[in-house]
């Protein structure tokens, strides 16, 4: 760990000793915009999923003087460690996922404590000078730790999902277990990557299933870890909503639309958002039959009191490259056509772009973001993208953009008011697909064709309109290949950060898209950069791989 900083803070790293502070989230807190109050409370810092701060200490004028505070190195596992330093084990399996972390959450700022996770660890880290506090290693049965997406905390509690389908409770406080429940059946092949989203007395938990499984999303009560309701993104029995888009009820309770990411809450009408993922089998479709296979690759509405459908729209009808819609539904207030309305925005995995009525689902505006984007032959009357069959799988092989990773994926976009601008990070891509199982059952889950990547075109950030979908400003990166990667945060002080493809987190004009300020960090940046206000001070938090930086104005 390395650190830096002037006299005020150190002193107050002294005077204030991490350990000493409340280290509790009153669940009301979160109803609060982001940069009103204290912290990043959640996974997108509040429920709107802007990631939008309204700090205002950095600006334009004044992040040319943005300097590293500290930087600090995270080591997953119980090995090597410090002598002295606070380590719990718990876990029902006897493996460990081993030593190399990689930060791809959303990191909580609660009472000037930071709380990130990976899989299978978290910690707690001093806000301040970034030292560790705590560290809570899960020993687990297996699973496939592609990532974690961050904690969840309500009142004195932090939750968070591990691999191997299992919901632990933590004490703020000691990291240590209050108790943990299952998510799913861990021989089914579930995994679970995504953060708990708190919700007053609810904590929202998705899984799901790269194999033949419904995905499922859950509400936990937080003080027992009993479940309150389920919601399957499939028909799952006879009279299902969405079941005569299906062969028949087998097929659509293996179907698939797994809850990968969390997505957010409009506390008017208690509506949780959020995207599902691909249709199973994903690329061999004929077990599914030609229908749209609902309620796969959709924005969904979920009443979290009841965990039932409100209202969906689905982004990619009868999916046949993995085109989860998983990215973050940002809610926004927005003007369409002279009237005021609230809204759901979208850039889909797919390449297309949706604005929608959020109290509805009424679709309103589509756009093709990528420009390279060829698996789609048109847009129909619901403003949804219509596959072209012949850029499906193919024994001859079939020229596709964009290639699996998506246009954009994961990594958050972010929302300014102030300039109506949806920031979304784009990488355009080509790859050959090629039909590898030619029995007329198809194959399952994930399997079924080859994939010969060729490469990336150009990736860069865009600011899109989300009143027309076209696209205002794109910011090349200036490197043939590679993604910008992490997401992106935007603030009151018109400025935008983002990670780039050369290891640098940037800060732009939010108008424009010009650079204004930079970091280089050796890596990429591999989690959505954060702001928060913490002794007056407006710093920015941002991950590479395993080491985490805070930076603050010199």
């Amino acid at each position: 760990m390395t650190r830096f900083g002037n006299l005020f803070r150190s002193l107050a790293a002294l005077l204030i000793p991490a350990f000493l502070q409340g280290q509790t989230l009153d669940p009301t807190q979160l109803f609060k915009p982001l940069g009103t109050a204290d912290g990043w409370n959640s996974y997108s810092g509040d429920y709107s999923g802007k990631r939008y701060s309204a700090l205002t200490q950095l600006n334009q004028s004044s992040v040319k003087n943005l300097a590293l505070a500290w930087s600090t190195k995270l080591v997953a596992g119980s090995q090597g460690r410090p002598p002295g330093s606070n380590l719990i084990i718990g876990g029902i399996g006897t493996a460990e996922a081993g030593a190399v972390a990689s930060i791809k959450a959303s990191i909580l700022q609660v009472d000037g404590i930071l709380y990130v996770s990976t899989p299978d660890n978290a910690w707690a880290v001093d806000a301040r000078d970034g030292h560790e506090i705590w560290h809570f290693v899960w020993k687990t049965r297996g699973g496939t730790h592609i990532g974690n997406r961050g904690l969840g905390m309500w009142h004195n509690r932090l939750f968070m999902e591990t691999p191997d389908d299992v919901l632990i409770a933590l004490d703020a406080k000691t990291g240590k277990e209050i108790w943990h429940k299952d998510i799913a059946d861990f021989d089914l092949q579930y995994f679970s990557t995504t953060a708990p989203i708190v919700i007053e007395n609810h904590i929202i938990v998705g899984t799901g299933n790269d194999l033949d499984e419904p995905g499922v999303l859950q509400s936990f009560d937080p003080e027992t870890g009993s479940v309150q309701w389920k919601y399957y993104a499939v028909p799952m029995k006879t009279g299902d909503a969405g079941l005569e888009t299906w062969a028949n009820l087998d097929a659509a309770r293996h179907g698939g639309g797994n809850l990968w990411v969390p997505g957010s809450y409009d506390p008017e009408t208690h509506l949780y958002i959020v995207g599902t993922g691909n249709p199973s089998p994903a690329y061999t479709s004929q077990t599914r039959g030609e229908g749209d296979n609902l309620y796969t690759c959709s924005i969904v509405a979920i009443n979290v009191e009841t965990g039932k459908m409100a209202w969906y729209y689905q982004t990619s009808p009868h999916d046949t490259h993995d085109w989860d819609s998983a990215q973050t539904p940002v809610l926004v207030d927005g003007e369409i056509n002279g009237k005021m309305r609230k809204l759901v925005l979208q850039a889909s995995r797919n390449g297309y772009y949706f604005t929608l009525d959020r109290l509805t689902g009424e679709h309103l505006v589509t756009s093709q973001f990528s420009e390279t984007v060829n698996w789609a032959k048109g847009i129909n009357a619901k403003g949804q993208p219509v596959r072209d069959p012949a850029k499906d799988f193919h024994i001859a092989g079939s020229l596709v953009s964009s290639a699996n990773q998506g246009a954009t994926n994961w990594p958050p976009p972010s929302f300014s008011p102030d300039t109506g601008l949806f920031y979304v990070p784009v990488q355009e891509s080509y790859a050959m697909y090629y039909l590898a199982e030619t029995d007329p059952r198809g194959a399952m889950g994930l399997g079924g064709k080859e994939e010969l990547n060729l490469g990336t075109v150009r990736s860069y950030l865009a600011a899109i309109d989300y009143k027309t979908g076209k696209t205002v400003w794109r910011h090349l990166y200036p490197q043939l290949g590679g993604s910008g990667a992490g997401g992106v945060l935007s603030t009151a002080g018109k400025l935008v950060f983002a990670g780039d493809p050369s290891g640098n987190l940037v800060a732009y004009d939010a108008v424009t898209g010009k650079p204004l300020w930079h970091a280089y960090l050796g890596t990429q940046v591999s989690n959505a950069p954060e702001t928060y206000s913490l002794d007056g001070h407006q710093y920015v938090l941002a991950a590479a791989g395993d080491t985490m930086y805070s930076f603050v104005l010199n």
